[in-house]
């Protein structure tokens, strides 16, 4: 009678602790906001302005992000980083990019504690602040691809690492005339804390 109780308890632990495992799984209909930190390290051959060859600075700053999980195994995500000043030769801009993009969750909906992703999509990028004075850097579109890990410690809370890759090219113009191009293309790596609703 004691083992059948013992059994029964233990039986009943592991369901209770597969239970929890699975809700802390990323699964459909979750909605969920990102914070961390990242660092965006541009190409190597950043363009030419005026027939000169430019290099621009790689850059650090806050990062965010919004998704919701329409099934166990995708989902749709908006994130980006706050404006970041990069230093050029002769002066300085800012860049703030917004990625939209689809993500794929291998192991959505199951026990794991541990959830990887990968994603695809576009990247907007929006030039301002330009330090130069009558240069205008154009705002770029381009595909987009990230990958990352999260590990669930709560039903709510993740925290988590990811890199993603942008294709960024912007057009320069120097007092309304074309004057060259700007190429970037940042990979930005990054860490954060995920809150999920």
């Amino acid at each position: 009678m004691k083992a059948t109780r013992l059994i029964s308890a233990t039986a009943f632990a592991a369901i209770g602790l597969f239970a929890t495992q699975a809700a802390m799984a990323y699964q459909a209909g979750d909605i969920y906001v990102r914070g961390g930190y990242a660092k965006s390290d541009v190409k190597s051959d950043n363009g030419e302005i005026a027939n000169q060859n430019i290099n621009v600075s790689d850059e650090r700053g806050i990062a965010y992000g919004l998704g919701y999980l329409f099934t166990d195994k995708f989902g749709v995500e908006l994130n980006g980083t706050e404006a970041v000043e990069h230093d050029m030769d002769g002066g300085h801009f800012d860049r703030t990019p917004v990625n939209l993009m689809l993500n794929y969750y291998p192991l959505g909906g199951t026990d794991s504690r541990v959830q990887p992703y990968a994603g695809v999509g576009l990247n907007y990028t929006h030039f301002s602040n330009e330090s130069v004075s009558g240069m205008e850097l154009d705002h770029s579109y381009g595909a987009a691809g990230q990958v990352g890990v999260d590990l669930a410690l709560t039903d709510h809370f993740l925290i988590g690492a990811f890199a993603n890759y942008a294709d960024v090219d912007s057009d320069v113009d120097m007092h309304g005339h074309s004057a060259g191009k700007v190429k970037l293309d940042p990979l930005t790596v990054g860490g954060g804390l995920t809150y999920r609703f």
